[in-house]
């Protein structure tokens, strides 16, 4: 056995924040408030334009694996990196709880990843990463028996770009329900459901166990304006199904079940890592067996908590949070 009671797999990202305003995004072409891949050079220059610049290790199944190390479960990201500045820091810098589990490559063509991430007065994160290596994950960077020994197998949306990344998806699944754990993904973000429609049913409908996804991403997914249809055909695809709606109740949808988790409305500090730290108080209960709705309030508590705060990852003792609200 790994023991690791989740592993992740994404793209493996240095992260680099910094505060800025509109008028900033609009003199830099930044469209706010989504993710946006940039070639080589347009990374250059927006990490240039940077002001009081912070990294971490990020990526946002990473920032997920972050969170359930503080909440105290064993934690392994499957990800690609290049031995050189940033991936040798990416390797090492690793938070408390979890594990890199891929040797930074020596003599890779492209350089590591990194995302620039520009937070405004609202909250907003506006992402700009370059993908570098990660992309280039493919089923030949998997540690087999640590992924069959896990009992929760968690997927990145964005790492779907390319051939070896679907690849790798399946083959890591297969691998997972081999051992007995369980597969999912989190969809990530409109425009990734969009360039990858097709392929996105197919997961949610055969080997994923679990998905996670926002309104606009359901939507997106089933090409309908309306959630409640989304809805009706996403739980006739899946045994598992959650929907965040932003500062509305999370639906969560499980063989025939149907159960809501109340949002705390909060004016968020920094949204960056929002859906990440609700992906690991989800799973988080998922893994401790709780029941349905009690999984989606410990997910909408962690999300909470991090919008709170500069920052993609929990600053806050968020299991100590989950016993003041009854949970644990």
């Amino acid at each position: 056995m790994s023991g690791y009671s989740v592993i992740g797999m994404g793209n493996a990202i240095v992260d680099v924040l910094s505060h800025c305003d509109d008028t900033f995004l609009d003199h830099m072409g930044i469209e706010k408030g989504i993710m946006q891949l940039v070639e080589r050079e347009r990374a250059e220059t927006l990490y240039g334009a940077m002001e009081e610049r912070r990294q971490v290790a990020g990526g946002s199944v990473a920032n997920t694996l972050a969170g359930l190390g503080a909440l105290g479960l064993s934690a392994g990201l499957i990800g690609k990196v290049r031995d050189d500045a940033l991936g040798r820091f990416y390797a090492s810098a690793m938070p408390p709880g979890s594990t890199f589990l891929n040797a930074p490559v020596a003599g890779a063509d492209l350089p590591s990843s990194r995302s620039m991430i520009f937070v405004t007065p609202d909250g907003e994160r506006s992402m700009n990463t370059y993908l570098g290596i990660s992309a280039e994950l493919g089923p030949e960077d998997l540690p087999e028996e640590e992924i069959r020994g896990a009992d929760i197998l968690f997927l990145e949306g964005y790492l779907f770009d390319k051939s070896p990344g679907k690849q790798a998806f399946l083959r890591a699944a297969d691998l997972v329900r081999s051992g007995g754990g369980r597969a999912g993904i989190a969809l990530s973000d409109p425009f990734c459901v969009d360039r990858h429609r097709e392929d996105f049913r197919s997961l949610v409908a055969g080997p994923m166990d679990f998905v996670i996804g926002n309104r606009e991403e359901w939507m997106s997914l089933y090409q309908t304006d309306s959630l409640d249809a989304a809805m009706e055909l996403a739980v006739a695809d899946c045994d598992l199904v959650v929907c965040t709606r932003s500062g509305d109740s999370v639906l969560l949808f499980r063989d025939g079940e149907r159960a809501e988790a109340e949002v705390s409305r909060v004016v968020p500090v920094d949204a960056t890592g929002a859906g990440d730290q609700f992906a690991a108080g989800f799973l988080y209960g998922l893994v401790t067996g709780k029941d349905l709705k009690t999984c989606g309030r410990m997910g909408c508590i962690a999300a909470t908590e991090v919008i709170g705060h500069f920052g993609a990852r929990p600053e806050a003792d968020i299991k100590a949070l989950f016993r003041d609200a009854g949970l644990i």
